[in-house]
C-alpha cells in the first residue's frame, strides 16, 4: 500500500513538472535533468499534427500512440479520456463527437488539469470538461461512456486490473475502448525496473504484453484486437545511466522488447441476464 502511494506521488510530481514545460522543452531534456540528448518521456510519442481537431498547445509529446485515430468515435458519442494531460486526445475526440457529443478528461495532476481547462476555455469548447480523479476510481457514473480512450497512462498505474474494471463499469453496454500503452516482451534488467525516473517515464511500470491482454479478457471484454504495435528503442545514452557496458550488450542481444500497443475491446451488449449485465 505504501509503495502504491509513493508511486502515485512520484507520477504526480513528475507530470506536474512536465505540465509547466512546453513540448520543445520536454523533448530537449532527459528525465527532467537537461543532461541528455533524448528525453525518456518523449521517445515513444507519435505525431498528432495531421489529425483533425489537433491543438498544438495541448500536445506535450507524452503519448505512445494515437488511440483517438483508432477509437471509432461517432457523432454524439460520450468519450472519456483517462489521464487526459493538457487535453490533446480530448480535443481530437471532440472533433469526432461534434457539438452534440461530450468529452470528459480525467487526470489527477492539478497542473495538467489547469492547463487543459485553460485550453478548453480558449477554444470555446463547452462540451469538453476535465475532472480531477484517480482512474482506479473514476469520478463518473456507471454505463456513461460510448468510448474510452487513453494514451500511455495505464503503465503508470500500479493496479491495472482495477483500471480495467473501472473501464468496464463506466462503458455503456456495447461500448468500447481504444488504449495505447507500453508493454514488455521478456524481463527488463532489474536496474531499469527499480529506478523511479524510468517508472515515471512509462517503462518500468509496464507489464508483460500477454499479461496485459489477459487482464482485458479477464474483465469481461470481447472482440479484443491489437490495432497497432511498434517497437520502442531506448537509446544507449539513457540505458547507460542504468546498465554497465556488459549488461547493456546483454540487454541488446537478448529477447527483451519494449513495445507500444494500441488495443481495442468491447463491453458486451448483454450478459444474458433479464436485467442486463450482471
Amino acid at each position: 500500500m505504501e509503495n502504491t502511494i509513493a508511486i502515485k506521488e512520484l507520477v504526480k510530481q513528475k507530470y506536474s513538472e512536465i505540465a509547466l514545460q512546453d513540448k520543445a522543452s520536454n523533448q530537449a531534456s532527459c528525465c527532467g535533468s537537461g543532461c541528455c540528448s533524448t528525453e525518456v518521456y518523449n521517445i515513444m510519442s507519435d505525431d498528432y499534427s495531421t489529425l483533425d481537431g489537433y491543438q498544438p498547445d495541448a500536445d506535450l509529446g507524452l503519448g505512445c500512440g494515437l488511440p483517438t485515430q483508432f477509437a471509432k468515435i461517432k457523432r454524439g458519442n460520450t468519450v472519456i479520456d483517462l489521464g487526459s494531460g493538457a487535453g490533446n486526445d480530448c480535443f481530437v475526440a471532440r472533433n469526432e463527437t461534434g457539438e452534440d457529443g461530450r468529452v470528459i478528461g480525467i487526470d489527477f495532476t492539478p497542473a495538467m488539469l489547469e492547463k487543459a481547462r485553460a485550453n478548453a476555455q480558449k477554444l470555446g469548447f463547452s462540451n469538453v470538461e476535465f475532472r480531477q480523479g484517480d482512474i482506479e476510481n473514476m469520478p463518473v457514473s456507471d454505463n456513461m461512456a460510448d468510448v474510452v480512450v487513453s494514451n500511455c497512462v495505464l503503465n503508470l498505474v500500479p493496479n491495472k486490473d482495477q483500471v480495467f474494471k473501472e473501464i468496464f463499469r463506466v462503458l455503456k453496454q456495447g461500448g468500447h475502448f481504444s488504449i495505447s500503452d507500453v508493454v514488455l516482451v521478456g524481463e527488463l534488467p532489474e536496474a531499469l525496473c527499480k529506478d523511479a525516473e524510468m517508472y515515471a517515464g512509462c517503462v518500468a511500470g509496464a507489464i508483460q504484453k500477454d499479461a496485459y491482454l489477459q487482464l482485458i479478457q479477464a474483465n469481461g471484454f470481447m472482440n479484443m484486437t491489437v490495432q497497432k504495435e511498434k517497437a520502442i528503442h531506448l537509446p544507449d545514452d539513457i540505458l547507460k545511466n542504468y546498465l554497465n557496458e556488459e549488461a547493456l550488450q546483454s540487454f541488446r542481444a537478448g529477447n527483451t522488447g519494449i513495445f507500444s500497443v494500441t488495443v481495442y475491446a468491447e463491453k458486451p451488449k448483454s450478459c444474458g441476464c433479464a436485467s442486463g449485465c450482471c
